[in-house]
């Protein structure tokens, strides 16, 4: 049964009553979004790079972590955790293999992309195998590669809530709160909502960045 106490969706006094928490756990959120997206960056794009390379590796590549993708967060955790511990490693190292699915397929798709007569004329020019990948095919592929850290980026920031299984959930932490503090409505949707407002800063920030480092391909799109 319901309690008749007033329990509203919006309440600025539990904002201000509760601000450290709040804005602790949002410093643990943007941390464990941070590091994922570039441990699993500095991991898929090399990775995507050889299987570009090594046709023989593309399956693999591509059905391992599809694979892993598929896994669910609660399960990947136990699975870990014998191995790792519970904290924050854990979820970080989940985060990271989550992640690796939308960036090497992004990197991929913008290396495939790379049109064959770019390389045969880069390679006319004198470049050798890894001045063409440096100077030519990167540079043609960062934009889906860009797109691929944005995808990647919002949903970690989603992802990281589950992390609470483990005690490091960033702003899932405060949301399971809400749930176990007789469904407080103003902790749960205050966190849910900066999770998607955390969510849009860093879209809009990378976008920001992708449209710097990437100006020719803005008449594109």
């Amino acid at each position: 049964m319901a309690s008749s106490a007033p329990n509203p969706w919006l309440d600025w006094g539990y904002v201000r009553d509760n601000r450290t928490d709040i804005l602790t756990a949002l410093e643990h959120h943007v941390t464990l979004t941070l590091e994922t997206v570039v441990v699993a960056t500095l991991v898929s794009v090399p990775l995507a790079m050889l299987a570009r390379r090594f046709g023989v590796l593309r399956a693999p590549v591509i059905g391992l972590s599809g694979v892993v993708y598929t896994i669910p967060s609660l399960a990947l955790f136990a699975l870990l955790a014998p191995y790792t511990g519970i904290g924050s490693r854990t979820v970080l190292i989940g985060l990271v293999l989550y992640a690796l699915l939308i960036l090497v397929r992004n990197t991929l798709a913008g290396l495939d992309a790379v049109p064959d007569d770019v390389r045969e004329a880069a390679r006319g020019m004198g470049y050798g195998p890894l001045r063409v990948l440096l100077r030519v095919e990167l540079p043609i592929a960062m934009p889906a590669v860009m797109a691929g850290i944005r995808l990647a980026t919002v949903s970690t920031v989603a992802l990281v809530t589950v992390g609470v299984v483990v005690g490091y959930g960033g702003l899932g932490q405060l949301i399971l709160r809400g749930f176990n503090n007789n469904f407080y409505r103003a902790e749960i949707l205050t966190n849910s909502l900066l999770c998607v407002a955390l969510a849009l800063v860093l879209d809009l920030l990378l976008l920001g960045v992708s449209r710097a480092v990437t100006p020719w391909a803005r008449g594109r799109s």
